[in-house]
This record gives structure tokens, C-alpha cells and sequence, in this order.
């Protein structure tokens, strides 16, 4: 398991060498044809060093790729702002976002479908603004004030995917602790509740509760998300968070065990239109405090 920019470089590397070989040119024959040296082809295949967009550019001008979406995630992926070399919106806030967030950003930007488990908080596409901030308050410890807004516009802004055209589709277990956990005070918790429901009815998203009365699951060992892209599923990944990082993790073997794990959490978790009655009872309670 290696850290996120590791991991997009070795996604990158691993994807380009599959185009090349799709027009059946040989490492050797595309240095050529770039006029490059043969072992600057390989280091880039390989992931064993960075890659300048503009190279990444010329490879896939090589290879005839024409996909417009699969090049852009290439060059994403290669570190570009975007394929147009504009600016990305947390470019702003580069310098309050270490560089794990920001792959995490960049990720779920251009993933296609999104599958998370969430056993602590609520996700942080789906957070109110005082949610989002009494938790950002509690996770960093010492934040002044600008820099915690900053963070809080961050996760807020984030939520922009979710009407992107089209919207990635979103598939959410949330554990039912995270719907007690009274994070910032009953008021909050009340509305957090109840934007949880508003998203549970949005045709792009589906909302799972994992009651407590499921018992002991396979999701008790932490939240994860499962990232999906719609060009190739080479680029799949799996990422899990921490106090101080986040570890992608890119084996077809980890993906298909995370896959296996949260549809069977899926299947032990209260249908949609369950888990909606369920979250209206419990912001109830919230209500009543």
C-alpha cells in the first residue's frame, strides 16, 4: 500500500502502456515515434517517476486516443489542472489542503460512481455547513478561525459534484451510530437529519442505514469509499482515511474484496425507503431534545 501520488502514477503509467499496446507498438517504436530516449517510456509506464502533462499529451496524440474524458483523466491523473490547463477549484486552497485531500478532490471529481461506508460521521458530500463544521473543528485539532473556514468552504464546495451533468451515482452505508452521534448539538444534528433524507431522495443516490440490530459486520474495521470510472476500471480505486493520511489501494485484489464487503453490507442494511423512515425517527429525537 503506497500513498495517493504514488498510486495515480503507477494508474497512469499502467493505463498508457495498455493504449500503447492496443495500436501494437512496442516501448521502443513509441520512444521513436516521440522522439524520446526508450527508458523515459518505461520510467513512465512503470510509475517509477512523475510525468509532465505535457508529455502525457503527447503520448496519447501518439496512440490516437480521442476520448475526450478518458484524456482528461489521464491528465489529472499526470497532475494538470484539468485537460484544458484550467485551474481546478480547490487550486485556491492549496495551501490549507495537503496533498492526500487534494488527490482525494481530484478523484472524486471525475469518478463516475462513488460506493462509501461510513461508521463515524456523516459524508462529506452529504454534510450541512454546521455539521461540516463542528466536525472539521473536532478532526483538526487547533484550527484558527480562517483556516477552519476555509476547510469547511472546501467540503461545502466539494458537494458541487453531486449536480455535475450527470452526477456520479452515490451509493452510501452509513452505520447507525453516525445517526446518533450528536455532532455540534441537537439543532444540528436535526438538520443534518434531515439533509440526509433530502439527498436520499435524489435519483443519483442511494442511502443505506446498517441498524445497530445487524450486529457485529464486516465494516467494523472502518469507512472506506470505492471510487469508479466509467472509462476503464484499471483506474478503480479504494481509499481509506486516517487520523494523520489516506491509503489507496489499487490490486484488483482489494478491489473486488472491498466490492464483495459492501454489497454484503448493503444486503444487511435497511432498504432505501426503510433507512429513510428510520433516519425521520431518529432526527425526532433530535428534535424533541
Amino acid at each position: 500500500m503506497q500513498h495517493g501520488p504514488a498510486v495515480r502514477r503507477r494508474k497512469l503509467g499502467a493505463e498508457l502502456r495498455a493504449l500503447r499496446t492496443g495500436v501494437g507498438l512496442t516501448s521502443g517504436e513509441a520512444a521513436r515515434l516521440v522522439g524520446w530516449h526508450q527508458s523515459k517510456v518505461s520510467r513512465i509506464e512503470t510509475g517509477a517517476s512523475g510525468v509532465k502533462p505535457a508529455d502525457v499529451r503527447t503520448l496519447l496524440d501518439a496512440y490516437a486516443v480521442q476520448d475526450a474524458q478518458l484524456r482528461e483523466l489521464l491528465l489529472l491523473l499526470s497532475g494538470a489542472d484539468d485537460g484544458q490547463d484550467r485551474p481546478h477549484w480547490w487550486h485556491a486552497y492549496r495551501g490549507v489542503l495537503p496533498p492526500t485531500y487534494r488527490d482525494f478532490i481530484s478523484l472524486e471529481s471525475q469518478a463516475s460512481a462513488m460506493r462509501t461506508l461510513e461508521t463515524s460521521v456523516v459524508p462529506g458530500l452529504l454534510q450541512t455547513p454546521a455539521y461540516a463544521r463542528a466536525v472539521t473543528r473536532a478532526a483538526v485539532d487547533g484550527l484558527d478561525d480562517e483556516r477552519l473556514d476555509a476547510l469547511v468552504e472546501v467540503r461545502l464546495a466539494r458537494q458541487g459534484v453531486l449536480r455535475a451533468v450527470p452526477p456520479p451515482a452515490l451509493k452510501v452505508v452509513l452505520d447507525e451510530a453516525v445517526l446518533h452521534r450528536e455532532v455540534g448539538g441537537p439543532e444540528v444534528m436535526a438538520h443534518q437529519l434531515e439533509r440526509l433524507a433530502e439527498a436520499a431522495r435524489l435519483p443519483q443516490v442511494s442511502l443505506q442505514v446498517l441498524p445497530f440490530t445487524a450486529g457485529a459486520h464486516i465494516g467494523i474495521t472502518g469507512p472506506f469509499v470505492i471510487f469508479s470510472f466509467s472509462n476503464t476500471s484499471d483506474l478503480d480505486v479504494v481509499v481509506l482515511d486516517n487520523l494523520t493520511s489516506s491509503l489507496h489501494l489499487e490490486r484488483k485484489e482489494d478491489l473486488e474484496a472491498y466490492s464483495e464487503a459492501f454489497d454484503t453490507l448493503r444486503s444487511h442494511a435497511l432498504s432505501t425507503e426503510d433507512s429513510l423512515d428510520f433516519i425521520a425517527g431518529i432526527a425526532g429525537i433530535h428534535q424533541d431534545r
